[in-house]
């Protein structure tokens, strides 16, 4: 396998336990420890100039259509010299904003300005209770998609993983090892990825950036038996903890799109995972590429990212197979970027420059 790890974690539940244990010493020198306390609001500006338009375009813009225990999506503003209309995906309720523009618009333009309010989240383990939620939702979160699939190389490979595992916990605690200890962050992936788990595990290739990992993480977990679903989202801020690659400049936010993943566990509800970004630390936190979770560096985010999110991040949505109302072209794998096309096709959303679009946030005060 090119590139590959020098290491695999065990997947076994005994090994993992003994392997945390040592865990909080080696870090005493980085603290990542996310704790459900007061919200930050903040107010994310995108602004979208398809310059590269020949005649009539379109333009999608993604907007926050999460709202739960640990974020709020507010209020949006719209300024335009084009059509806008809200608009939905129709199955998974990724709200977007749609804007049409004439061939005759000689700048064409449009500014979405969303206030949402975020916290940090963290699962408490010794809190078990048994966890409801609607069963459509669970079966929504247990199906195929088309870069997700749960059959074939997926599903042997998550049945080799999870071993002789029986409770849900026990498969996730496995799946997520296995994923942070197979997979690994390669920086010459253009935006976060594709997500096409398949094609990974066929060629034998798991490095890539958060859609790539964390869409293996779901994958797995699905084909086991477990809901899972990526969450699709932008990072808004530093990162508190001092972590430069789990946060960004608000001023410049057009490359800081992140998709983060959850599961549901009886016990407990939906679970925040991330390993894509112990995968990050790993590889782009310090000068060398760090190839064990009980570095120092890596340790704190290994294990606060498993049941814990920061949050320095907004969600968007946790939509697939997403399409586009009134495009011309093929469904999107996912959506977190802006989104144009005109007649000759869809543009890059991995290259903002040339799109063109911008993304900023500020904080608020309370």
């Amino acid at each position: 396998m090119n590139n590959r790890r020098d290491f695999l974690l065990t997947t076994s539940a005994a090994a993992a336990a003994s392997a945390l244990a040592p865990l909080s010493a080696l870090a005493q020198e980085r603290r990542f420890a996310p704790q459900p306390a007061g919200w930050r609001t903040f107010e994310v500006s995108k602004r979208v100039e398809p310059a590269l338009a020949q005649g009539a375009s379109q333009v999608w813009i993604p907007i926050p259509s999460v709202d739960t225990g640990w974020q709020r999506s507010l209020e949006s503003r719209i300024s335009t010299n084009g059509r806008a209309e809200r608009a939905a995906d129709g199955v998974d309720g990724a709200r977007m904003l749609r804007v049409s523009f004439d061939a005759s618009v000689p700048q064409p333009f449009v500014e979405l300005t969303t206030r949402v309010q975020t916290r940090d989240r963290a699962v408490d383990w010794s809190a078990r209770a048994p966890a409801r939620e609607d069963a459509a939702t669970l079966a929504h979160a247990l199906r195929p998609t088309a870069l997700i699939p749960t059959d074939g190389i997926v599903r042997d490979t998550a049945r080799k993983v999870v071993g002789d595992a029986r409770s849900d916990a026990d498969k996730v605690r496995r799946i997520y090892d296995w994923v942070v200890g197979n997979s690994w962050r390669e920086p010459s992936v253009r935006g976060c990825g594709e997500g096409d788990i398949k094609t990974m595990l066929e060629n034998g290739d798991l490095g890539g950036k958060c859609a790539d990992i964390n869409a293996l993480f779901v994958g797995l977990c699905r084909s086991t038996g477990v809901p899972a679903r990526d969450v699709y989202g932008l990072r808004l801020a530093p990162s508190a903890f001092g972590y430069k690659e789990l946060g960004s400049n608000p001023a410049n936010l057009k490359a800081s799109q992140h998709c983060r993943a959850e599961v549901f566990l009886q016990a407990h509800g939906w679970v925040a995972m991330d390993p894509a970004d112990v995968a990050k630390v790993m590889r782009q936190e310090t000068p060398e590429w760090i190839k064990t979770v009980r570095h120092p560096v890596v340790a704190p985010v290994y294990q606060g990212l498993y049941g814990g999110w920061e949050g320095n991040w907004v969600a968007y949505n946790t939509a697939h197979d997403v399409v586009l109302p009134g495009s011309r072209h093929g469904r999107l794998g996912f959506l977190m970027y802006p989104v144009a096309e005109d007649a000759q096709g869809r543009f890059d959303s991995y290259a903002p420059d040339d799109f063109r679009y911008q993304i900023s946030a500020r904080e608020l005060e309370a």
